[in-house]
């Protein structure tokens, strides 16, 4: 056996076991809990401390002026996006409805781009975007709420 067949052979070993359900599923784990913490930490700048959902004038002065182009009035559009960089992330979190919390956050990632930090593609939103792909492509994986619940039906 030469040298490069004994390497590719072990190269081979280590990716099969790499690719497994369970090494894969802690990486869309890790995946869920930093795109899920990205909007989550952007959620808690936007509410008074202390409170859950109770949004700060800050916050509606920010729709009514930075984030003007969104195409929503300002008033719902604070609401609406303070909700989502909440119940999403917990949800990603759980591992519930992670490919529908997951196409949602990237949702929020492309009206973000387009119509308020065009200039932000490269790198926050493109990473923002792949990490939110990886869920929709792959799921919550094994160590989810949808895995037990795909359990139960199935």
């Amino acid at each position: 056996m030469s040298l490069v067949s004994s390497l590719t052979g072990h190269y081979d070993a280590i990716t099969a076991k790499l690719s497994g359900r369970v090494p894969e599923s802690l990486v869309l784990a890790f995946v869920r809990v930093v795109l899920g913490g990205v909007f989550w930490r952007s959620g808690q700048t936007k509410v008074e401390e202390g409170t859950w959902f109770k949004l700060t004038e800050t916050t509606y002065e920010l729709f009514r002026t930075e984030y003007a182009g969104v195409p929503l009035p300002p008033q719902f559009a604070a609401v609406m996006a303070n909700a989502a960089e909440h119940v999403l992330p917990a949800l990603l979190l759980a591992g519930l409805f992670t490919r529908f919390s997951a196409l949602a956050l990237l949702g929020m990632t492309l009206v973000i781009q387009f119509f308020v930090y065009p200039d932000a593609w490269w790198p926050e939103h493109s990473l923002w975007a792949a990490l939110a792909l990886v869920l929709i492509a792959r799921g919550g994986g094994l160590f989810s709420l949808d895995a037990l619940l795909a359990g139960k039906r199935g």
